[in-house]
Order: C-alpha cells, then structure tokens, then sequence
C-alpha cells in the first residue's frame, strides 16, 4: 500500500514525539522532578501510533497505563501529558492521576487504566453505545500480554462476539507480564489463537514494522464495521522495565540487545530513506520538531501551577466539598 508522503510522515513523527516524550520524562526522574513511577513504551512506538492512525477521530479508544504512544498516536496534547506527568494543574488530570490516567474525550480517548485488563470492559461499553445509536465507528481496546490471563479478557471477548459489538481488542505483545516471560504463563506461542474460541478472528502482527500495524488496521477496521469484533496481536519488546522500580533480573542484557536492533523507529527510518519517500535532511527536520515539540511541553509544565489544596477534592466527588458533608453511616455521600 502507497501512502501520502504526509501519512508516511505523520508516522515518523509521531514514533520520535513518543520516543523522545519518554526519554524526557525518564530523565526528568532523574533530576528528582518527577515522583512516583512510570511505566514507558520505548520499543513499542509502531504498536500505538500504527493503530491509531488507521482510525477515523470520532473511533475511540481504551488505552493503557503504557499507553504514550497510544495517546500521542490519537491525537492528545503533548504539552497537557506532560503537565500530568508533572503534576501539575494544566495536566489532564490536574496533576492527580499521572500518565497512567489520562483522557481526552475531544479526540476519542476513553482513558488510560492502571488495571490489568480494566479498559477492556470499558471499550465493549463504548462499542455497544455506538452500535446502538448506528455510529459507523469503533472502539479499541489496548492491552498487554498479561491481560489476555484476565477474567475479564475473556468474559468481554465473549459478550462483544454474541452481540457483535464494533471493538478491536489488540494486544501488545511485549513477552512479558511484568517480570513473568509469556511461555510461564500460557500453554501457546501465538496468542491471537485464543480469539477462535470465541468465535472471531484473530491476527498476528509484527509489532515493530508500523506500516504492517498501520494496514492490518485499517483492514481490521473495516471488518470489524460489517462483521463485528476481531482480536489482533502486535508482537514486540519493551526495552525497560515493566515501571521505574523493575531492576529487569528477569532476563539478559544479550536478549534486550538483540530487540534493540529492531527498533521500530530506526527501522522506518530506513524504509523512507530507502524508498525515497524522504532525504536525511527532511527526516533530520521531524527529529528537530519532535524535539522542540517535547521541549515545548517541558517548559509548559514547569510554567504551570500545581493545584492548590483546597482543590484537591474537585472531580473526586459528585457534589460539594467533603469537609462540608456529614457521614451517614461511617460514609460520606
């Protein structure tokens, strides 16, 4: 498939803004600025940017709590992400929830879940809301490996085939579940396998080649639209740890190495460069404006103000502030 050379640039874009939100904020942790943890995506930037640039604005989508690229790839404001991730009020959240919580219903985020699997209900939900009302979308529910272990994986995957909801469940397929690899926790190499017991399709797509993400969801949406559910894997890495504090015991420095040299980013580069479709000069010119891109955001963030205490209420209850309101039996309602 010929794309615009804007798609193909839209894609290269998008994976380096994600790279480098991610090689920022892990420095910025560094620097003692950020508190908490974080959980990023690096190695794993065609996953979220390919699918999401294969959906329509009004599509929507359930992301994870390693979920940059996914919000980046949908659209979300950079600069609000990393006034989140800094806690400050002009986050998403208002400096509440982190990255792992992020929403922008404007561009069809339905939020990041710190839950294993708990965005994948949410998207069925979306899904039958938009097969109700005859929307011509869909809703996508990203996921890890781990998830597919979940209850709740398999009770949605069952419920959107007998109704024939218009949800992509696809899995991101990094190998491991935290520090567990995949084989010590499921009996099958291909987990897209696991789709055919509820009666769907399910795909097996290399995670890291963005273009064969890209496609593959285009195709899938349109089936998903005429037919229903499918259920589509990308198998490929993540370079650190499951969070910050993972001290990555669990497997060599020989294996991180030799998923490194697949790099997804690096490999695009060299497809564009190849095909022509780009010169180094151009390509040079969309890692400048990543970067000023993040740096933008840097510098929003650290203008920002963090909230103030007496709002640290606000959008945690329906009404009124919590201190004005009696207990009624040992709970405040």
């Amino acid at each position: 498939m010929k794309l615009s050379q804007d798609k193909y640039g839209e894609l290269y874009l998008k994976m380096v803004q994600t790279r480098t939100f991610e090689e920022t904020a892990a420095r910025l942790f560094v620097e003692g600025k950020v508190h908490g943890t974080a959980h990023f995506c690096i190695g794993e930037e065609a996953t979220g940017v390919g699918v999401c640039a294969a959906l329509e604005k009004e599509d929507m989508i359930a992301q994870t709590h390693r979920g940059h690229n996914q919000a980046i790839g949908k659209g979300m404001d950079i600069k609000r992400m990393m006034a989140e991730f800094l806690g400050k009020e002009t986050g998403y959240c208002k400096g509440k929830g982190g990255c792992m919580h992020i929403a922008d219903f404007s561009v069809g985020s339905l939020g990041a879940n710190g839950v294993v699997a708990g965005g994948i209900p949410v998207a069925a939900g979306a899904a039958l809301s938009q097969q109700y009302f005859g929307r011509n979308n869909i809703t996508v529910s990203f996921f890890g490996d781990g998830a597919t272990n979940e209850g709740a994986f398999h009770e949605t995957l069952n419920l959107a085939s007998v109704w024939k909801l218009p949800v992509l469940f696809v899995c991101t397929n990094n190998l491991y579940g935290m520090s567990t690899h995949i084989n010590k926790s499921m009996n099958i190499a291909d987990i897209s396998l696991r789709a055919s017991s509820y009666g769907i399709k399910g795909l097996s797509v290399d995670g890291n080649d963005v273009l064969a993400v890209y496609e593959e969801t285009l195709a899938a949406r349109e089936e998903v639209l005429k037919h229903g559910p499918l259920f589509m894997v990308l198998n490929t890495y993540r370079w650190m740890g499951h969070s910050k504090s993972d001290s990555q015991v669990y497997r060599t420095k020989e294996e991180v190495a030799a998923w490194k040299e697949k790099c997804p980013i690096k490999r695009y580069r060299e497809f564009l460069l190849k095909e022509k479709i780009f010169t180094p000069e151009q390509l040079e010119g969309y890692d400048r404006q990543a970067a000023a891109d993040i740096q933008e955001a840097v510098d929003f963030a650290n203008a920002s103000p963090e909230l103030s205490i007496e709002r640290i209420f606000d959008d945690v209850y329906a009404q009124g502030d919590i201190r004005e309101q009696k207990p009624k039996n040992g709970f405040v309602l």
